[in-house]
């Protein structure tokens, strides 16, 4: 059996697998404090005999084998989760091969492996929800180096007319801090699936978006890039974005199709245990 954990801030989800990477059975806890999510953790797996796991977490996190701390959730908002040493808790209790890396990144290689992206080499995927987090695999590889991708915080150029000061409290203008659900719902005064498809918003938000995913394409230059989260589940951004991003790019460089190279994710919710099963496979030498 593999095991896979997508360790969300808001609840961890579990799943075993058999070879064939075909889910045997799969449970969400809620984040709560790491012990008491933890245990909830022990007592899923236990019941399995696992060969190896991957694990994709929310962050940021140590990536950096060669570090001391590696392996950790380092600086995150979620106070009780600051400088957690969520792989050896798990190494600890298991005495398996762990894959180690971030949610987003996983649910990039879940969708390269299985879903939007499957059959290419690279892609970017782009969770735009609660907050804004992206992961990319480069040349079959998952990006991760001395730290991993946080493509969430990019800064971007304000419009114009736009005196929205952002909702990020590191970077205002951030990514994140000008498109995540938090901000629609501050510009807005209503949570994203209350405003109408037609709302002048989703054009701001549109251009936020494209701009991000121009930089993403002139620094890593992806096959494809997908789109997540529940923000994009207001399918009427998609033309919009690919409006601007057609707009911004000015025919500076070549790219696909814009109705293949920007699209939403094919697993839907489960590119990132997929993505984990995969990474699991994979650290057990299969």
């Amino acid at each position: 059996m593999y095991g896979a954990i997508e360790a969300g801030g808001t609840k961890f989800v579990c799943a075993v697998s058999n070879e064939a990477l075909e889910v045997v059975e799969r449970v969400s806890i809620p984040t709560e404090t790491p012990e008491v999510t933890m245990q909830a953790v022990y007592n899923f797996f236990d019941q399995y005999e696992l060969v190896s796991m991957g694990v994709g977490s929310f962050g940021p996190i140590d990536v950096n084998e060669a570090s001391a701390t590696y392996g950790y959730i380092t600086s995150t908002p979620k106070l009780k989760w600051q400088h957690v040493n969520v792989l050896g808790m798990l190494k600890e209790h298991y005495d398996i091969p762990i894959s180690w890396t971030t949610d987003v990144n996983a649910a990039a290689y879940g969708e390269l492996t299985f879903g939007a992206a499957k059959g290419k080499q690279s892609c970017v995927y782009l969770t735009i929800g609660t907050g804004v987090g992206g992961g990319a695999v480069v040349n079959g590889q998952l990006l991760q180096g001395f730290g991993h991708p946080e493509m969430g915080h990019i800064h971007i150029k304000r419009l114009e007319n736009d005196a929205f000061e952002g909702v990020c409290p590191f970077h205002n203008d951030c990514v994140e801090g000008l498109v995540a659900g938090p901000a629609l719902e501050k510009r807005t005064g209503k949570k994203g699936i209350e405003v109408k498809a037609n709302d002048e918003v989703w054009q701001i938000q549109a251009h936020y978006i494209a701009q991000a995913l121009m930089n993403y394409t002139l620094i890593l230059s992806p096959e494809i890039i997908i789109l997540g989260g529940g923000v994009m589940h207001q399918k009427q951004l998609f033309p919009l974005i690919r409006q601007e991003f057609q707009k911004i790019v000015a025919e500076y460089v070549a790219y696909p199709d814009l109705d293949l190279y920007i699209v939403p994710t094919k697993l839907g919710d489960d590119s990132g245990i997929m993505g984990c099963l995969q990474l699991a496979k994979e650290v057990a030498g299969k």
